[in-house]
């Protein structure tokens, strides 16, 4: 029996529509400085995430209101949202460092039965977007800003290790929702900085 009620199912969205409204943000600005390869690997990354946090929250939803086990809903989190985390970084790293053609590249993950593959690849490339990130903020003169990626990048490693530990637990659940809350507020700060600093008319040199 896990210790899930309906408003905390309903709490896990607050950190899913911030991270979305981030994402369409930096849609926005990313547009013109990525090849059509690297846009199509970000957009596919965010919208992993965003899918994976929505349908985990839906699965807290459920299970909170007495409705169902759905437990597919859980489960595919951690492999949809690391696979995501990690073309996203991807793409951020070829637009600050690669010269962006027309190319469309794609790439099929494989399959693991480990979960160490999700931890990595889920670290790597949040690792690799808050650098893209810090790095866009230094080339604005918004050096500040950086702070806010720095704690967006640490609160989800936070995050990262209490998903480790027994979700059954309310108390466990909590601090992760607020943690999870506060690492996305940090990001989203962060984006609207870059966007009011002119992100989107920056030129990346390379």
């Amino acid at each position: 029996m896990k210790d899930i009620s309906l408003f905390m199912g309903l709490m896990d969205f607050i950190p899913v529509i911030l991270f979305a409204i981030t994402t369409i943000m930096l849609m926005r600005d990313f547009y013109y400085k990525m090849s059509k390869g690297a846009f199509a690997l970000f957009s596919m990354g965010t919208l992993d995430i965003v899918c994976a946090g929505g349908l985990k929250a839906l699965y807290k939803v459920l299970y909170g209101a007495g409705i169902c086990d759905f437990q597919a809903l859980s489960q595919m989190f951690f492999p949809l949202q690391s696979i995501g985390f990690l073309v996203t970084g991807v793409a951020c790293i070829a637009m600050i460092y690669h010269k962006q053609g027309n190319t469309l590249y794609s790439a099929v993950p494989p399959i693991f039965a480990g979960t160490f593959v999700f931890v990595f690849s889920m670290c790597f490339g949040l690792g690799m977007i808050c650098y893209s990130l810090c790095v866009l903020a230094k080339r604005l003169n918004k050096k500040f800003t950086i702070v806010a990626f720095l704690l967006n990048f640490i609160l989800c490693l936070g995050m990262g290790y209490l998903s480790s530990k027994d979700f059954a637990q309310a108390s466990i659940n909590w601090a992760a929702q607020c943690i999870n809350i506060v690492s996305q507020g940090c990001l989203l700060l962060g984006v609207v900085s870059l966007h009011k600093a002119g992100l989107a008319d920056l030129v990346i040199e390379r």
